[in-house]
């Protein structure tokens, strides 16, 4: 049953046939519930691309909450909402259904204050260190901007916020990391807020450290290569050892030995063809 309010006929609040009504953030909602039939392409389309989005963002819950904050201020929107948005329509890459991220192209907040330049980035033993320019902005900003820093680790679907990482004029931080952490592909991006909170620059992609994360369909190939390449390692030996001793007529050819120059031939011949091996 869905209650009228708010006017003449007012604005449904409950079910109706197939549909839900509802208010969010004094704004009426309409979804719809229950079966909806077999997808279509485009709609498997979309939903693979609204599920790469929510793993991407969901590890940057804590970065987005404080960096979308500004912008979600008023409206019916939330920083989470935001920050799905932008990233499903700008951070994405590939088609359905091999779908996936652009670490290079994902947004973490927009604003108005003067971002980072002159960053650079690099590993030690211990974590990274994070240099920029403090004297390479032209003005709009404070030396006491506070520097935010986002860890991306795509292989354990993880992330690490630094909130307060550093103040604009320090122009270095040095960012700690566990003994795990420090060996595992990361995609780091940064971003100003001024210390009243009030304004917020655009991220910025800071690079990569450790090399990138395979896709799906990448370590599908790869794992396929390891298997055959395995089998092929194991009966090389076996097959260059046979044929050897047929060519210099120490044994004769039989059907044991056609059968493994068989395989053998066509895992040479996969194996040369087949994306995911060495190089």
């Amino acid at each position: 049953m869905a209650i009228l309010s708010n006017s003449a006929f007012g604005h449904p609040n409950g079910k109706i046939g197939g549909m839900v009504y509802y208010m969010l953030k004094g704004q009426a909602v309409c979804r719809m519930i229950g079966e909806q039939g077999k997808p279509s392409i485009k709609q498997k389309a979309n939903y693979q691309a609204m599920e790469v989005t929510m793993r991407l963002v969901k590890p940057m819950k804590e970065f987005i909450r404080n960096s979308f904050e500004l912008e979600a201020r008023g409206t019916v929107k939330n920083p989470h909402n935001l920050a799905v948005s932008y990233n499903k329509k700008q951070a994405l890459q590939g088609e359905y259904p091999n779908i996936s991220v652009d670490y290079s192209k994902v947004v973490l907040c927009y604003g108005e204050l003067p971002g980072a330049r002159d960053f650079s980035m690099s590993k030690t033993e211990t974590g990274l260190i994070l240099n920029w320019n403090p004297e390479s902005y032209a003005g709009g900003h404070d030396g006491d901007d506070i520097l935010m820093i986002q860890l991306c680790y795509p292989s354990r679907k993880y992330g690490r916020s630094f909130l307060n990482a550093s103040r604009r004029d320090s122009g270095e931080v040095i960012l700690p990391l566990s003994e795990v952490d420090i060996h595992e592909p990361i995609e780091a991006y940064a971003c100003f807020k001024s210390a009243d909170g009030k304004q917020i620059s655009n991220s910025i992609y800071l690079g990569n450290i450790n090399g990138t994360v395979k896709s799906a369909k990448e370590q599908a190939a790869q794992e396929k290569y390891t298997l055959l390449k395995t089998r092929f390692d194991q009966i090389e030996p076996d097959y260059l050892t046979r044929k050897s001793q047929i060519e210099l007529c120490l044994k004769t050819e039989n059907k044991a030995f056609r059968t493994l120059e068989t395989e053998y031939l066509a895992l040479k011949d996969k194996l040369a063809h087949l994306p995911g091996g060495p190089g």
